[in-house]
């Protein structure tokens, strides 16, 4: 069996990890910027439903004075404006913020997600890594401790030199397996703690390892799936969006009717006396487009097979998120059994490590199967970590796949 792993003080949770990677990430900044940014259209499209108050003036002085007449002149005209009809253009575009606010909230939600799911792979490959070098370490010092026992007998005239030739090749390409292991560590914390947004350099110690034993997720339904995928959810809020154009489109040619009041203040003019009046009128405003050479057909075409293609790229989603639940459920279930058949593996070679050794020092049996035994021992222990790493990125990226990730599922319903 792999040993188990022991937890201290000061050590770093995959909880704790995940908050700081979300914490630190700048797609999720970006995310939640472009969700505010759209909540802020959503206002907008809703104040374009109510009366404007706009005020326009200018005066002037004539340099070029006149008998009688005042040099300035000035205008001052305050307007309420009503839209009474725009032919539901308003409302279209109303429903459509609506619509672009919930999808980037989903799109949130969605990044949120996939940063975790990196956030766990991070975590899992440097504890795979960690245990990879504690792996490689222990394989140098097993052969290590063989070779000091080939030096003695060598010494003593028991063993030829063929011997002690292939122990120090064989402990050679430990060394360089070593070197290599130690970069492929120093890689994955540097990603690590770059991904929480601390020194790259900086030693961490994990409270977790992929050598515990992690729960197997439960199986869901294809269609919760759905309802959970943010991003199938936005997929769905895109073709709305899409559609909602085609009626925003068509608004754009039908009659338009303003009502307003406004007033003017100035002056008589001519501008005898500098006595100023205050008039105000009502008005209406309609504009009714008559003739646009084919325009509205064809932007009409246009916008509807555009909702065509958003249609088409949902469908699409579909069939990927089936064939990521397919192949993310079997990945779960052979990873998992891939630990059970490793394991017993595992244990064999460890015993077979132990009589080889043995044996070996009996005078039973020759270097060549000691080193055999050895190299068995490495192969099975590593396939062993592999098994554990990819039963846990398994379990993560299924819980990504679908929409959920440790005990929170991510749903607008549990978000402001």
């Amino acid at each position: 069996m792999l040993p188990a792993t022991h937890f201290a003080q000061g050590q770093i949770g995959l909880a704790s990890y995940r908050e700081a990677v979300l914490r630190h990430s700048y797609p999720l900044q970006a995310a939640r910027a472009h969700t505010a940014e759209m909540a802020a259209r959503e206002a907008v499209a809703e104040s374009n439903l109510l009366p404007r108050l706009s005020l326009s003036g200018n005066f002037d002085y004539a340099l070029r004075h006149e008998e009688g007449i005042k040099p300035w002149n000035f205008s001052l005209q305050p307007e309420i404006t009503a839209p009474l009809y725009e032919g539901g253009r308003l409302r279209a575009t109303l429903r459509g913020a609506v619509l672009e606010s919930s999808a980037s909230r989903e799109e949130e939600i969605s990044t949120e997600l996939e940063i975790r799911h990196a956030a766990d792979y991070a975590y899992w490959n440097l504890s795979a890594k960690e245990e990879f070098l504690k792996a490689q370490r222990r394989y140098v010092e097993i052969i290590g401790s063989l070779k000091r026992v080939i030096d003695e007998r060598f010494r003593e005239g028991y063993i030829a030199r063929g011997d002690l030739l292939m122990i120090e090749a064989r402990l050679s390409t430990a060394n360089y397996e070593l070197l290599v292991t130690e970069q492929q560590f120093e890689e994955a914390l540097h990603n690590f703690n770059i991904l929480r947004g601390m020194p790259s350099d900086q030693p961490v110690t994990l409270a977790e390892s992929i050598l515990d034993s992690l729960p197997l997720p439960q199986r869901l339904g294809f269609e919760k799936i759905l309802d959970a995928r943010p991003d199938f959810r936005s997929a769905r809020l895109r073709s709305e969006i899409a559609r909602n154009k085609i009626r925003i489109e068509r608004s754009n040619y039908n009659p338009q009717l303003h009502l307003g009041v406004r007033g003017v203040w100035q002056p008589q003019a001519p501008n005898r006396r500098g006595t100023t009046s205050l008039d105000g009128e009502l008005f209406a405003r309609l504009s009714v487009p008559i003739f646009g050479w084919g325009a509205r057909r064809r932007t009409l075409d246009a916008t509807r097979a555009a909702a065509l293609r958003v249609e088409w790229q949902q469908a699409e989603l579909y069939d990927e998120i089936l064939r990521e639940e397919r192949n993310g459920w079997s990945a779960v279930v052979e990873s998992h059994a891939q630990i059970a058949t490793v394991s017993e593996s595992l244990r064999i070679a460890g015993e077979n490590l132990d009589l080889g050794t043995y044996s070996y020092s009996e005078g039973l049996t020759t270097i060549l199967d000691v080193l055999q035994t050895q190299l068995n021992w490495i192969q099975i222990y590593t396939n062993a970590i592999t098994a554990h790493f990819n039963y846990a990125v398994a379990c993560s990226n299924y819980r990504r796949i679908t929409g959920e990730h440790g005990d929170a599922k991510y749903t607008l319903s549990n978000r402001k």
